[in-house]
């Protein structure tokens, strides 16, 4: 928790940083990137950077970290602290680069702030940062402890064996470990990084969903091409999308993420998915089938239309394989599915949901804000609602 005297300085100034943060945050990553331009080039979202998508998620998770240390002061915001960890760990962040995030952050609250951080101002902030800082660099590395890996060290090479095209701008890719040796474990509703080398040289990483249960002899990843619709097209995606086939090796990240079920448990499950949002949905309703779970689970799904639905035979078959699954499909442009899907967009309002159900969301930040809002009128409490963000999240802080 924050000191006695640091508190009093956050609260007055909370509001001041809160409304100059977007200036800070993209000052804090122009420094950065000017001092370490290795940084952008083979470990930050280029594309993310371009669109002011990172600069957002920073601003929203320190503002949101400060604001809890406040309101809460007994609480650590462990759900906001492990989303970050997770997603940390499989870029392969090190404790050494939040001194250097430290350095050109300050920097930027006192080129922007100016006469208004005084000394008392600065050491509060200081404090602030790292609170935060050290909560994440102790869960990361209980994190490589538990994926056997050195701070950092979680890439390794892996073949693809398998590519399949699952809709027009959606394809699968089933990758082994290319030495021969087995494969990392991981929980159904985890992800990997990717880390694609591009044409000019850069090394970007991408997240991606494991889209099928752990027992599966391979490690399936289910990759979305991104376009851009007026902005710039995903640059790894489209990569993927383009060059990588059967026989190639990629270089992939240990499995983080924790939008996973608990290893015990026998209560209702509500599994709400949007768009590519389905794949780490799959993994979990294979696990389920391929385990012989007889857990009551609704499933939602929302997508453009059927041919937009990436893994939809899949996902039909799963929900036959369990004993007490029920399935509710929206699609936009539903066509011939019209009597086994509804038109428009996802509501679960209207849906019979069980007492005592733990929801998992993964989809557009709008979509999961909508089920969400549903489901806590509906009296399910926060903490039984996870969700998962592809990209940043932007979502810190707002809930």
């Amino acid at each position: 928790m924050l000191s006695e005297q640091s508190v009093p300085v956050v609260r007055a100034t909370l509001p001041a940083v809160g409304a100059a943060i977007g200036d800070i945050t993209e000052l804090f990553y122009r420094k950065l990137f000017d001092a370490h331009p290795e940084l952008l080039r083979d470990l930050f979202n280029r594309g993310n950077q371009a669109n002011g998508e990172q600069q957002r998620a920073l601003a929203g998770s320190i503002a949101g970290f400060a604001g809890l240390l406040l309101e809460r002061p007994d609480a650590r915001p462990d759900a906001m602290l492990s989303r970050i960890a997770h997603k940390h760990a499989s870029l392969g962040v090190t404790s050494d680069q939040y001194k250097i995030v430290h350095h050109h952050l300050f920097a930027a609250i006192a080129e922007v702030l100016g006469d208004a951080v005084t000394p008392e101002v600065a050491a509060a902030w200081d404090e602030v940062y790292w609170l935060m800082a050290n909560a994440l660099v102790a869960v990361e590395a209980r994190l490589y402890q538990e994926a056997g890996a050195a701070e950092g060290d979680v890439w390794s090479r892996m073949e693809v064996v398998e590519r399949r095209e699952e809709t027009p701008d959606a394809v699968s890719f089933v990758l082994r470990p290319a030495d021969g040796s087995p494969a990392r474990p991981f929980r159904p509703g985890q992800y990997v990084s990717v880390r694609s080398e591009l044409p000019d040289g850069s090394r970007q990483i991408r997240q991606y969903s494991l889209s099928a249960a752990p027992g599966r002899p391979g490690r399936r990843i289910t990759v979305k091409r991104v376009l851009g619709e007026g902005r710039p097209d995903g640059e790894v995606s489209n990569w993927l999308h383009a060059h990588v086939r059967v026989g190639d090796v990629l270089t992939v990240s240990a499995p983080f993420g924790d939008l996973v079920l608990p290893a015990d448990g026998d209560g209702p499950l509500l599994l709400a998915s949007a768009g590519i949002g389905v794949t780490p949905m799959l993994a979990v309703l294979d696990h389920l089938a391929a385990t012989g779970s007889a857990r009551p689970v609704t499933v939602v799904h929302a997508d453009r239309t059927p041919a937009d639905h990436a893994h939809r035979q899949e996902l039909l078959d799963l929900i036959r394989a369990l004993p007490d699954a029920r399935l509710h499909l929206w699609y936009e442009e539903p066509g011939d599915e019209a009597p086994r899907a509804s038109a428009g967009r996802a509501d679960i309002g209207g849906l019979d949901l069980p007492a005592g159900l733990t929801a998992y969301l993964c989809g557009p930040v709008p979509f999961m804000r909508a089920v969400r809002g549903d489901l806590l009128r509906r009296g399910v409490p926060a903490e039984a609602i996870h969700y998962e963000v592809f990209g940043p999240d932007l979502w810190l802080g707002q809930q």
